[in-house]
């Protein structure tokens, strides 16, 4: 997590100095505190405030809560892509988590918070009041994505309720505290999967499972390679691919590395001798081992970077592509 701090006093400027070592962020001050705690200095709240909405992954504002509320107001979007914002009062006392409380963070920061000054966390949340189980904090906590806003909250009103709340996973995670293992109307389903759920009203919450592999000729073009790997993924969740893998020879693919780009995914490549080493029942091209030195790429690259193919090679206009799932507990 990138943590911005910012403090508008000499005495918050010095809470502000042992926050941001204790975390790992920058401090910011007015310019003639700056000298004397080693920080940065701002011009105005407003620019700076902008300035860390759009790099930080956490504001954390040493003073009163409304500052902080009057400043980051213009900037508030969404609870899924908001930064966690904390503010803390200059003597550490009460620290109050005002923004992206579960999903980004800002009731495990603002407990952090607590701990370092000897306060208090004054977490407001729900599920939090209550002792319940929270899905944004369980999904975000094992990297997972939360496919249905709308049924997320749904979630949270039924236990709040003390309504039953199903629960199931395609990778053995055990049930949760709060949860049952039996029929619901409104469950909770861990899967990479498309598709109609096990419950009434399902939702997915998708694991980082997948590793998608690709082997593809020189030139081909990034909508060709988007379209082989869109075939191989048939009946699985876009969210849960974690990565693409290939063979070195093909690092500087242009079409692939624009198509890793545009769905944000990283590129991992490994050398014809690594390849030829993965164990496993994969698919020989006497063709692709006279080009690339191994008799496969795409379901040897997916297996060295995930685990079990679950989608065997296809072929597609020049481009070949496999699935493999990693095992996720």
């Amino acid at each position: 997590m990138t943590t911005a701090v910012i403090a508008f006093t000499r005495r918050g400027a010095a809470l502000g100095r042992s926050l941001a070592d204790a975390l790992g962020g920058s401090l910011h001050v007015p310019a003639r505190f700056a000298p004397e705690v080693g920080a940065e200095a701002y011009a105005s709240l407003e620019g700076w405030t902008a300035w860390a909405w759009a790099r930080a992954d956490a504001l954390v504002f040493v003073g009163a809560a409304g500052i902080a509320v009057r400043a980051i107001a213009p900037h508030v979007r969404d609870k899924f892509s908001d930064p966690a914002v904390v503010s803390v009062d200059e003597a550490g006392r009460f620290v109050v988590p005002l923004l992206s409380g579960h999903v980004g963070g800002a009731n495990e920061l603002a407990r952090r918070v607590a701990a370092l000054t000897g306060g208090q966390a004054a977490v407001s949340t729900a599920t939090d009041v209550n002792g319940l189980f929270a899905v944004d904090v369980w999904a975000r906590e094992r990297g997972m994505a939360i496919t249905d806003r709308v049924l997320a909250k749904e979630v949270s009103a039924a236990l709040l309720e003390g309504r039953p709340v199903g629960f199931a996973s395609d990778f053995g995670h055990p049930c949760p505290e709060g949860l049952t293992a039996g029929p619901a109307e409104l469950g909770v389903w861990i899967t990479d999967r498309t598709g109609e759920g096990p419950f009434p009203r399902t939702l997915r919450l998708v694991p980082r499972s997948l590793i998608l592999g690709i082997g593809c000729r020189r030139g081909t073009p990034e909508a060709a390679i988007a379209a082989a790997a869109d075939a191989a993924l048939a009946g699985l969740a876009p969210e849960a691919v974690a990565g693409v893998a290939t063979i070195d020879l093909k690092k500087d693919e242009s079409g692939l590395l624009a198509f890793c780009a545009r769905r944000g995914l990283p590129l991992t490549t490994y050398s014809a001798e690594a390849l030829a080493a993965v164990e496993g029942d994969f698919t020989p091209s006497a063709f692709v081992r006279g080009i690339t030195g191994v008799d496969n790429v795409c379901e040897r690259a997916a297996a060295a970077a995930g685990g079990r193919i679950i989608v065997p090679k296809q072929a597609n206009n020049g481009v070949t592509a496999a699935v493999a799932r990693k095992d996720m507990l």
